[in-house]
């Protein structure tokens, strides 16, 4: 059995898993390839092993034709009767409602008409699911109604995706985690100051035994939704590393923002003791 152990001490975002399971040494090329199979233009990837606080790890990045904050609510909330007008979404620029937006259902489609494997199809589709299901209930609308911006959806089909992709190329038969590490505060978004753990966060707590704790030394977010979409789909068990498991490698994939400690998830693969 060959085991992914995450070890979440600043937190989860879709780059930080991503860059991580690369530093491991999934082959960069070989994702790419995958990557191209999902069909869809206007990205390109950026991965480089730097060293931050003197620590060598695997910095991964998507790249976009504008500049879209990573998982700050790339959900429209605004209602029907507005959408003559432009308006601030939530990645922080004003668009108007001629911009093209997708719901759910064309995110699937995406995904669906893919030539991905049908594990990648599957667990990409459900982490989408997660996210579009909380915030449908955050801002009290049917999941129908719940559109993805252009730009940020590109961005986050890319990491949600590519995530399962680099998990298939890994190979691992079972995933553990640490408990999680978010931040504590306020962040700001469009639509005004809001708590962390962000709300699309602690609503996909609901219904399940993910265990979270808060660092009151990190004013910021730590666990994006993109995150916790991953880990509420791939995470057979929240524990210590088992007894019977032999550590073989340690990877670590960088986050973006600043924190006064180092800002990385730290990932082990395992094998288990004969």
């Amino acid at each position: 059995m060959r085991t992914l152990y995450l070890d979440a001490f600043s937190g989860i975002s879709g780059d930080m898993f991503i860059g991580a399971l690369l530093d491991l040494g999934v082959d960069f090329k070989k994702f790419e390839t995958e990557l191209a199979k999902l069909n869809v233009v206007g990205y390109h990837l950026h991965a480089q092993r730097i060293a931050k606080s003197s620590i060598y790890g695997t910095d991964f990045d998507v790249h976009l034709p504008e500049t879209v904050h990573k998982d700050e609510g790339f959900i429209e909330v605004t209602p029907a009767h507005h959408h003559d007008h432009p308006h601030q979404h939530a990645d922080g620029h004003t668009h108007s409602h001629g911009d093209e937006v997708r719901h759910l259902k064309d995110i699937e489609a995406i995904i669906d008409h893919s030539d991905l494997s049908d594990y990648v199809k599957t667990n990409a589709k459900q982490v989408f699911t997660e996210i579009a299901k909380s915030e449908a209930v955050v801002h009290e609308l049917p999941l129908s109604d719940v559109h993805f911006h252009e730009v940020g959806a590109l961005d986050s089909i890319v990491d949600i995706v590519g995530a399962f992709i680099a998990l298939e190329l890994l190979a691992v038969d079972q995933v553990y985690s640490s408990e999680l590490t978010d931040g504590s505060g306020f962040i700001k978004v469009a639509h005004g100051m809001m708590p962390v753990p962000v709300p699309a966060v602690m609503q996909m707590r609901v219904g399940s035994a993910i265990p979270i704790k808060q660092n009151p030394e990190i004013h910021t977010e730590l666990i994006t939704p993109t995150g916790m979409g991953i880990v509420k789909t791939i995470v057979d068990q929240f524990c210590p590393i088992p007894d019977n498991q032999t550590i073989t490698k340690v990877g670590y994939g960088f986050g973006n923002r600043e924190t006064p400690q180092l800002n990385a998830l730290r990932v082990m693969l395992c094998e288990k003791k004969n």
